[in-house]
């Protein structure tokens, strides 16, 4: 898959495994309305070989549980953990004002508010407890970013960058504590 064709793709979800004995799946859903995530039509998986019409019957700790046409057993549900799924973008509404699709911000340049480059954003993560940037520079390590108003205030797409404004410690390597800590410690 090109990366043209990754860009007409939008993730809306993943299959966390299986509910059930007849094939119902758990998906962590990122649709505004998590019940949605059949609403935009079938659904393909990440390597665009597989569609599922996907039928979401509730909700079930922060999760949905739905059926997938198709599946119809335990076995084939638990074979699908970790399927990331997609539909076309032009399936999805356009994103408002302050909102973007994940899609949409990696790739993009990561700097400071002083402009300092921090790298490109790698991957955006979401594991419940909200949006995480994955950052990762020109070389070492990458870091971990919440994604928030507060710590990423400039998204710029038509920029290509995102400005970033770390709290203290945020970019310090793993063990090394924050300078005022240090002064703290000492004074």
């Amino acid at each position: 898959m090109s990366d043209s064709d990754d860009k007409a793709r939008v993730c809306v979800g993943y299959i966390a495994g299986a509910h059930g004995v007849r094939g119902d799946v758990r998906i962590a859903s990122y649709t505004d309305d998590p019940m949605d995530i059949g609403a935009y039509g079938p659904v393909d998986d990440e390597a665009g070989e597989r569609r599922f019409v996907v039928k979401a019957k509730r909700m079930a700790k922060g999760q949905v549980i739905a059926a997938l046409e198709g599946v119809n057993d335990r076995n084939a549900a638990e074979a699908l953990r970790g399927a990331r799924l997609y539909v076309p973008r032009e399936a999805l509404p356009p994103a408002g004002d302050d909102e973007f699709y994940f899609e949409d911000l990696v790739g993009l340049d990561a700097t400071t508010v002083d402009g300092e480059l921090l790298g490109a954003v790698l991957a955006v993560q979401d594991f419940g407890a909200g949006p995480i940037l994955e950052v990762g520079p020109p070389r070492g390590r990458s870091v971990l970013i919440p994604f928030t108003h507060e710590i990423v205030p400039l998204v710029d797409l038509k920029a290509g960058r995102i400005e970033i404004d770390p709290p203290a410690g945020l970019l310090d390597p793993v063990g090394k504590k924050p300078k005022d800590a240090e002064e703290g410690a000492n004074g």
